[in-house]
């Protein structure tokens, strides 16, 4: 069987990162090829500075390393996006019209690209929010997310276009740092924990969203784009579950292990945003289609990342 040449684009990322590691471990370092707007000071493998809005730079990296499979990652997150609404969706949209394009004209077999519970607005249904349901977001990233589903069906549809996308929850990781997500507190908190013993929330305690530990993201994202195509039933984006729990519900576990911890709360832009979204997620086409099942419940997760970021600051 040939090999696959795989395409990463925004690669420095929360999810990026972790991906192009995970890929070369599965298919060798040399045929994985990093790409992000900003160069990393010592990249593992091959990497390329690539601006997804440019859409020569692009095709020309297609080419130069007959890339198959496109895993279009580059974006800017939900709380950024905010602040930078042209260039928020400018970038979101261009970027993805350029790897769809690249597939409609044959240049590349496969297109990942990642959606999220953004999509969903306020009047989706709050509790296990199914696959189909109103989608009416009121964010910018939102907005192009849904925009993307919708072109990811009809390029599916009018041109064949093997396209595989999963709506991630928030991600929760420790070898990135948090990248302006709504969902960010619950990667913070942690390196907080750690290094001061406080974290002030830009949350409401009570605020339930949908989580997953970003191991069990990536392992969704291979799973996904490698399933076999006549597994893929849904064309616009999967909805993709794991945890749903609160800022107070990650505080009070965290302090079971730290008990000298202390969490404050100070909601902010941020508040709103995720009051649009569902807490809790239904995924089961995904685990009826291709079989996704997660690792990480919320005790591993909370282990997990306060045993790593202590090494990390030890």
């Amino acid at each position: 069987m040939a090999k696959s040449k795989i395409l990463v684009t925004g690669a420095m990322g929360q999810v990026g990162s972790e991906l192009v590691a995970a890929l070369r471990k599965k298919h060798g370092v040399d045929d994985v090829i990093a790409t992000d707007i900003r160069e990393p000071e010592n990249p593992e493998g091959p990497f390329e500075k690539l601006d997804v809005m440019d859409t020569e730079r692009f095709e020309a990296l297609v080419t130069k390393y007959k890339i198959d499979t496109i895993y279009n990652l580059a974006a800017l997150l939900s709380a950024t996006a905010e602040q930078k609404p042209e260039l928020g969706w400018k970038l979101n949209m261009e970027g993805h019209f350029n790897a769809l394009n690249l597939a409609k004209n044959k240049k590349v077999k496969k297109v990942f690209w990642p959606s999220s519970i953004a999509v969903f607005g306020p009047n989706t249904p709050k509790q296990n929010t199914p696959q189909k349901c109103i989608a009416d977001p009121d964010t910018v990233y939102g907005i192009s997310k849904l925009a993307g589903e919708r072109w990811n069906a009809y390029y599916h549809e009018k041109y064949g276009v093997d396209v595989r996308s999963l709506r991630y929850p928030g991600l929760i990781g420790y070898k990135t740092l948090p990248g302006g997500g709504t969902t960010d507190y619950a990667v913070d908190i942690f390196h907080q924990a750690v290094k001061t013993g406080n974290y002030e929330c830009f949350l409401k305690a009570d605020t339930s969203l949908p989580m997953m530990f970003t191991e069990d993201a990536i392992r969704a994202t291979i799973e996904i784009t490698e399933a076999e195509e006549s597994r893929i039933q849904v064309r616009d984006s999967y909805n993709l579950a794991a945890l749903t729990f609160t800022p107070e519900e990650l505080a009070a576990k965290i302090k079971s292990r730290i008990p000298d911890f202390e969490i404050s709360y100070k909601p902010d832009f941020r508040q709103e945003i995720a009051k649009s979204w569902p807490s809790s997620i239904d995924d089961s086409a995904a685990r009826q289609d291709w079989n996704w099942k997660h690792d990480y419940d919320i005790d591993k997760l909370v282990d997990t990342m306060l045993h790593n970021i202590k090494k990390m600051n030890a």
